[in-house]
């Protein structure tokens, strides 16, 4: 008959057939080395490997079972196996991260006997410190407030020189237009500041990265009273960022060309569970399922320069964290490969958790 034999058989004989000399599996293959010590000292069998136990990698906010991540591509929670929000070799590097930080993340953690929890900070942090030194900053607009520069000449462009990667010295220049009207980020303005608010309000000044200092006078709102305009002014003697009184401004706002930006899709992704520890609460891990994993941005702008991105390249959007261009769609669509800062462990400092 012909009978597939099982795996403890097979295995430990397949490893000596193929010259192994280290059979590295998981903790719970402990029990079975008796097994594969006796199957590879059986007469002819002139290689014999040895196992080495270790304990399966572990990451909070994840689940790594390849049982339980088919069944998130199965029920259509997640787009594929290569989804960036999955833990797997596709997923990552669709995401975005760096061979190079991926083997600093495992250096670091280390090989153990001991099962643990590795914390998914940790593997952020490592992404971060890498993609710090190597990726391209670029000014791009996620949320668009337009900005009205009333004193500057309308149909004027100008250019602006910006640094391609402040830490390495070799990376070059680009240039960025600069004119009348513009886009900033919703958020870098209020009509009403709090105390402590540096960005642009009425009768405030900022300064915009690399161009000049403005104020702002006034604004037009759409039917439901949301500001949809801001009017400003700008100091021409301020262009670079110093003028000729050496007065200081606080604020400083990323920005885009209006008439010169590019249209882009912005994926931002997080963490696939809310949960430290998915499902330990009520013993279904997909009860803590994070319904904000993924957002969509279809209509961010982005400085010219973005037309030169190609898959594998790491950027900086300026202000708004890494980002890679996706190697599955047409187009101009980037997805988020991590935020600047942890702003989980803020958040959870913040609900003392």
């Amino acid at each position: 008959w012909c009978i597939y034999p099982m795996y403890d058989f097979t295995h430990p004989i397949s490893d000596a057939i193929e010259g192994i000399t280290h059979s590295i599996c998981t903790l719970e293959f402990e029990d079975h080395r008796p097994a594969y010590d006796w199957a590879t000292s059986i007469d002819g069998i002139d290689h014999t490997p040895h196992q080495y136990e270790f304990a399966r990698l572990n990451i909070n906010y994840l689940v790594m079972s390849k049982r339980r991540l088919l069944n998130l591509v199965k029920l259509g929670i997640v787009d594929g196996w290569d989804d960036p929000r999955m833990p797997t070799i596709s997923g990552i590097r669709r995401r975005g991260y760096s061979p190079e930080s991926m083997k600093d993340f495992v250096s670091r953690i280390g090989v153990a006997k001991v099962e643990s929890v590795v914390d998914y900070s940790l593997m952020e942090f490592c992404v971060r410190e890498d993609l710090n030194k190597r990726a391209e900053r670029l000014m791009v607009v996620l949320d668009p407030l337009k900005l009205v520069i009333d004193n500057y000449p309308e149909g004027k462009v100008e250019y602006f020189e910006a640094v391609k990667n402040p830490e390495d010295p070799n990376s070059g220049t680009h240039q960025i237009p600069f004119s009348r009207e513009l886009y900033i980020e919703k958020e870098d303005f209020m009509e009403v500041p709090p105390k402590g608010y540096h960005r642009l309000f009425i009768g405030g000044e900022i300064r915009l990265k690399y161009a000049y200092y403005i104020t702002a006078n006034s604004v037009v709102k759409d039917e439901d009273g949301n500001v949809v305009e801001v009017h400003c002014t700008y100091d021409p003697e301020s262009r670079g960022g110093t003028t000729p009184d050496n007065r200081k401004v606080k604020g400083t706002s990323h920005w885009v060309s209006a008439s010169e930006g590019i249209t882009i899709e912005a994926r931002l992704y997080d963490k696939l569970f809310l949960s430290e520890y998915p499902g330990a609460a009520t013993g279904n891990y997909l009860d803590d399922l994070n319904p904000d994993s993924l957002r969509i941005v279809t209509d961010a702008k982005a400085e010219p320069e973005i037309l030169n991105a190609k898959v594998g390249d790491y950027l900086q959007f300026i202000r708004n964290g890494y980002f890679c261009k996706d190697n599955r769609s047409e187009g101009l669509v980037f997805n988020r490969t991590v935020t600047l800062k942890d702003s989980w462990a803020k958040l959870k400092q913040k609900m003392g958790v």
